[in-house]
C-alpha cells in the first residue's frame, strides 16, 4: 500500500464513483462508516469529509431507511468523464493527429479565473507552451470543451486545432519544457512501487476475499485516478526513452481485473443493496 495515505474525502470519492453509483447513488452514513472503517478511517473523519463534500456540492443529504447521502445530479457528467479517462486510457496519440491549442486572456480584475484556468488545463493534461497558451493532443478537445463549459470558463478561452508543429526548436525538446515529465514519471513510479508487490502476491490465487479486495482496491484506484489526467497520452516519439507509464498501467489493469468484482460484492454485502451494473470492464 502507498506510503502516503489518501485523504478520507478522496477515498469516499472513489467509493461513490466506483461502487455507490452501481447501488443507485445513495448510501446510508452508517454503511459508509462501516466501509471506511475497513480503510482505517474512523467515524468522525468520515463525517467531517462528508460535510466538506456536501458543502462542495458533491453530495446531497437524503433520508431513506436512515440518514444517508446521494450524489448530486451535477456529478453525473463528472464521473462519466472520469470513467472515460481512468478506465479506457487511450493508446499514445499519433503526431499526425495534431494538437488542440487553448489560448486565454483574463482581465486583471478577474485573475481568480486565470488561476482556475491554469489549474484545470493542467489537470486535464495540457502542457504550458507560453503564458496563456496551453496545448494537448487533438483528441483532448471534447474533454476540454466539456470541462470549460461546465466550469463557466469558456468565455475566456479560444480553442484551435493545429495539424503540425512548424516551430524552430526540435519538437521533442520543446515538449519536454511544456510538460513536467520527471514529476509525471515520479507519480507513475510511486504507484508501481506501491502496487506491483500487491499484484504479485494476489496473482494466481483461486479466490480473493471480498473485504480484502475492497481494502486494496479503493486506495489503489484513489492513487491511480489522478495519473490519466496528468498524462495526456503524448505521441511515443516525444516521450522520454524510459517512459514508465506502460509498466504502471499494466499493474493497474491487473489489479482492477482481480479486485473490482469482489470489492463490489463486499459493498453489496455491507449495504444490502444489489448493484445494477457490473464494475468497469477491463481497462484498455
Amino acid at each position: 500500500m502507498s506510503e502516503s495515505t489518501p485523504r478520507p474525502s478522496s477515498l469516499i470519492h472513489t467509493v461513490y464513483g466506483e461502487f455507490v453509483r452501481r447501488l443507485g447513488g445513495w448510501i446510508s452514513i452508517a454503511d459508509l462508516i462501516a466501509l471506511m472503517a475497513e480503510l482505517d478511517v474512523d467515524g468522525p473523519a468520515v463525517r467531517s469529509a462528508i460535510s466538506r463534500l456536501k458543502k462542495a456540492g458533491t453530495l446531497l443529504q437524503e433520508r431513506r431507511d436512515g440518514t444517508g447521502y446521494r450524489l448530486a445530479p451535477a456529478m453525473g457528467p463528472v464521473f462519466e468523464e472520469g470513467d472515460r479517462r481512468i478506465f479506457h486510457s487511450l493508446e499514445p496519440a499519433e503526431l499526425a493527429d495534431g494538437w488542440v491549442v487553448a489560448v486565454f486572456s483574463v482581465p486583471e480584475s478577474e485573475r481568480a479565473h486565470r488561476h482556475q484556468l491554469r489549474s484545470r488545463l493542467s489537470w486535464l493534461g495540457f502542457g504550458n507552451a507560453a503564458p496563456g497558451v496551453w496545448l494537448a493532443p487533438a483528441r483532448m478537445l471534447p474533454d476540454a470543451r466539456r470541462l470549460l463549459e461546465r466550469l463557466g470558463l469558456s468565455a475566456y478561452v479560444h480553442l484551435f486545432l493545429s495539424a503540425e508543429y512548424a516551430g524552430f526548436a526540435e519538437l521533442r525538446t520543446a515538449v519536454a519544457g511544456w510538460w513536467d515529465f520527471p514529476a509525471i514519471e515520479a507519480q507513475y513510479a510511486a504507484f508501481d512501487d506501491a502496487w506491483r508487490p500487491v499484484a504479485a502476491e494476489l496473482r494466481g490465487r483461486p479466490r480473493i476475499d471480498p473485504v480484502e479486495a475492497f481494502r486494496d482496491y479503493v486506495p489503489m484506484l484513489t492513487q491511480w485516478r489522478r495519473l490519466p489526467y496528468l498524462d495526456p497520452g503524448l505521441p511515443e516519439p516525444l516521450l522520454p526513452a524510459d517512459w514508465n507509464a506502460v509498466a504502471a498501467r499494466a499493474v493497474f489493469t491487473e489489479l482492477h481485473a482481480l479486485l473490482a468484482e469482489p470489492g463490489l460484492r463486499y459493498v453489496e454485502k455491507v449495504t444490502g443493496l444489489p448493484a445494477d451494473a457490473p464494475p468497469h470492464q477491463e481497462p484498455r
